[in-house]
């Protein structure tokens, strides 16, 4: 997309996005919220090496340094968002109950594990795959760095004289979704409640948390939409997240009342206009997901056979062997 770069975009009023191009797997967004001598950090990155990169790159806009970024809030659990915490060592790092207790089950060792045995070739087609995608980032390197205040619901805070709204929407994306929302200066940093232009995942569900989610931005009045992937957005993109997900909803339900299985339903559903969006693979995670929600399924879900249900997917679109 023209203007999709990686590197800082000013939005106006202390307000600022950071954009990582392609947007895919693992090339996430995340922003910064200043006034005066008060600054937010809104995610940090998959690695330490991309979030000192990031730091360095605001400090030379802004002059404010790591140092002196009091409050990182952490969307969501995954790894792209919260890796680079360690970099903060003063800052409070905030994120939802249920996202800290998320952080504590997947450690950055256990996705360094995960990557080494694939590339060794062991793991099958979820190791391929895994060490395939995650090949950019450096896991090994990652020491973490756990929130150190927790909420649920809602949280209000001050960056300064500006006033930032930490809305909790989760269970969705993942078990504890927020939308940082600065009303003020009309714009929302949504963490992964948006991939624009690439395919959303549903570790967690359920889906309607996450159209709920998706009205909820559409509700509110704002001139700049961050995604947690993807370049900067508008309602229409927002509308076209709620779209997506509600066509692989009507059509798992369909294959689901079939006695299709989740896997065979994954191969069977045609994307049609979100067939060009980065991973369709993940469709695989959504229809499991949506399987389980219809089934009432709350049982412990098999991680490794969903990145090789995934794999799988990706190998055959490709046109490759799938390892």
């Amino acid at each position: 997309m023209a203007g999709y770069r990686k590197g800082l975009v000013d939005l106006g009023s202390g307000i600022y996005a950071y954009l990582q191009p392609d947007g895919g797997w693992g090339w996430s967004n995340a922003g910064l919220i200043r006034d005066g001598d008060a600054a937010l950090l809104i995610d940090t990155l998959f690695d330490e090496t991309l979030t000192a990169d990031m730091l360095d790159t605001m400090r030379d806009a802004t002059g404010l340094g790591a140092g002196d970024i009091g409050t990182v809030v952490n969307t969501h659990a995954n790894g792209d968002h919260t890796h680079g915490n360690a970099l903060l060592p003063d800052a409070e790092i905030i994120a939802s109950e249920a996202s800290a207790r998320e952080m504590e089950a997947f450690s950055p060792a256990m996705l360094a594990q995960l990557k080494a045995s694939g590339a060794a070739g062991q793991l099958g087609v979820a190791g391929s795959y895994f060490a395939e995608i995650f090949a950019p980032f450096d896991f090994a390197g990652v020491s973490g760095r756990a929130p150190t205040q927790t909420f649920h619901g809602r949280l209000d805070l001050k960056v300064g004289d500006k006033g930032v709204r930490l809305i909790e929407v989760g269970p969705a994306h993942t078990a504890g979704d927020v939308l940082v929302h600065v009303p003020t200066d009309r714009t929302v940093f949504t963490g992964d409640i948006l991939f624009i232009d690439g395919t959303p995942i549903m570790w967690e569900g359920p889906v309607g948390n996450w159209l709920a989610a998706c009205d909820a931005i559409l509700e509110m009045e704002v001139d700049h939409i961050v995604p947690g992937h993807g370049p900067l957005t508008d309602r229409a993109g927002v509308r076209a997240v709620r779209d997506y997900l509600g066509y692989i909803t009507h059509e798992a339900r369909k294959r689901f009342d079939a006695g299709l299985s989740a896997a065979d339903a994954a191969f069977d559903i045609g994307l049609g206009r979100f067939d060009t969006w980065r991973d369709a693979e993940r469709l695989a995670v959504n229809v499991d997901t949506l399987y389980r929600q219809f089934a009432d399924d709350h049982g412990e879900r098999d991680t490794l056979a969903l990145f090789a249900l995934m794999g799988r997917l990706y190998y055959d679109r490709k046109g490759r062997p799938a390892a």
